[in-house]
């Protein structure tokens, strides 16, 4: 379950906040000043913090300020100004959203679901990029384990298979004769002629194509070679 903060001192609104988003199926945590606020936010693992922006002992640019030289939790800010400059400022200073009151409990539902999601999705990204695993169309490569997803389901592969898919996967969109990707996998001293790739493509194709016929991954060009797309 995704847990909220509520930095809010008005506390009509900050209950009324709370039960839209627990019926949503969100856990909620409230915070009726800026002190306590900023210590929850700090000290706790939140997947978003709604930040009032006039608070009781400190405000919520400082707070904003504060989380952001800690932490990337996505914080919408929500204030009865509706100043340009105060937007721009929060936004300038690392919050994800501003939203100006009186606003609807439905709309605040529906942007901290959007910003939670794109959240995992930037995150999930820097996961896979920290740990070298290419992702394409539902097909998952890790170069680092040597190992190859499809649909979340592991395609065995033998060793000259996976340096093939990984060659091409890395240069996507590109035409590959037949004799570059000899000697590109293979290397030039290796033994054998350039059939082995064509062999080598058929193979790779009855494991991660669903239609040979139509291959969604690895193209034959016709009188060029073969490209990986994207």
């Amino acid at each position: 379950m995704k847990k909220i903060l509520i930095i809010e001192d008005d506390l009509k609104i900050a209950e009324l906040e709370r039960d839209y988003l627990e019926i949503n199926g969100f856990r909620v945590e409230l915070a009726a000043d800026g002190g306590t606020g900023l210590s929850s936010a700090v000290n706790d693992d939140f997947d978003l913090i709604v930040l009032d922006l006039m608070l009781p002992g400190i405000d919520g640019f400082t707070i904003c300020r504060s989380i952001r030289e800690e932490k990337e939790t996505p914080i919408i800010m929500v204030s009865a100004k509706r100043d340009d400059v105060d937007k721009v400022r929060g936004l300038g200073l690392g919050a994800d959203d501003y939203m100006v009151k009186p606003f609807s409990p439905a709309e605040l539902v529906a942007r901290v679901k959007a910003h939670i999601a794109r959240f995992e999705r930037l995150t999930s990204q820097e996961k896979r990029e920290r740990h070298h695993i290419i992702e394409i169309n539902r097909l998952q490569i890790d170069k680092d384990a040597r190992r190859v997803y499809l649909r979340e389901k592991e395609v065995t592969l033998t060793n000259r298979e996976f340096d093939l898919l990984l060659f091409m996967a890395e240069n996507p969109n590109i035409v590959f004769n037949k004799e570059t990707l000899f000697e590109r996998v293979w290397g030039l001293d290796a033994v054998g002629d350039t059939t082995t790739v064509t062999v080598h493509v058929n193979r790779l194709r009855e494991k991660i194509e669903i239609d040979n016929r139509e291959p969604h991954y690895i193209e034959t060009v016709w009188g060029a070679g073969y490209r990986f797309k994207i």
